[in-house]
């Protein structure tokens, strides 16, 4: 394969996945305006799975270089970014893993990869929420969510269901736009690989 190709590609999907990430998304959880969809993870998958995996994770960094180099919004990124690489990075490697494993794209396979994919999701963020950010976010940014609500209140009925949900949507996502774009990918794909 050619690595002006594999550069151009990266490159391409990286740029979308910068857009998608600025793009206004909308919440889920009422009262819970700040946790917001995110799907940059789209064309990141979507990379990974037209390339491999590495070229997921490289996409997902330089999504989020050019964030922070572009659109930088202070504290919350500083403090929301190494979340987002970790939860997106660990999202993409349970459906990559289920889905690459087969020799072929299927939906059932798919289905199951993301289902997984969100409890993973989920698991890591109310981990991360727990450890890093809750405590982060009152020392730096005076948003002391313990104090508003509760920790148990915030993860149980705004962390977790936000993430199931995410995940839930960001594989429909990105399921309807594989499945659409099948056979330019698959031919895309062989293309690459010459």
């Amino acid at each position: 394969m050619s690595s002006t190709r594999r550069l151009t590609v990266i490159s391409l999907l990286s740029v979308i996945a910068f857009g998608l990430m600025i793009f206004p998304t909308f919440p889920l959880i009422p009262g819970a305006a700040f946790l917001k969809i995110d799907f940059s993870i789209v064309p990141i998958l979507l990379g990974a799975f037209l390339l491999d995996l590495r070229s997921g994770y490289l996409i997902l960094l330089i999504r989020t270089i050019l964030k922070l180099l572009l659109a930088n919004q202070g504290v919350s990124d500083y403090i929301g970014l190494p979340m987002n690489i970790i939860a997106m990075g660990v999202f993409l490697t349970v459906v990559y893993m289920g889905v690459r494993g087969a020799k072929n794209f299927s939906i059932r396979r798919y289905t199951i990869s993301v289902f997984f994919a969100s409890l993973a999701l989920t698991t890591v963020m109310v981990i991360l929420n727990y450890v890093y950010a809750v405590p982060l976010y009152a020392a730096f940014a005076n948003f002391d969510i313990n104090k508003m609500i509760g920790l148990a209140n915030y993860l149980l009925y705004m962390v977790i269901p936000f993430n199931l949900v995410q995940g839930l949507i960001l594989g429909l996502a990105t399921g309807v736009v594989y499945f659409a774009l099948q056979p330019f990918i698959k031919r895309t794909a062989k293309e690459l690989v010459k």
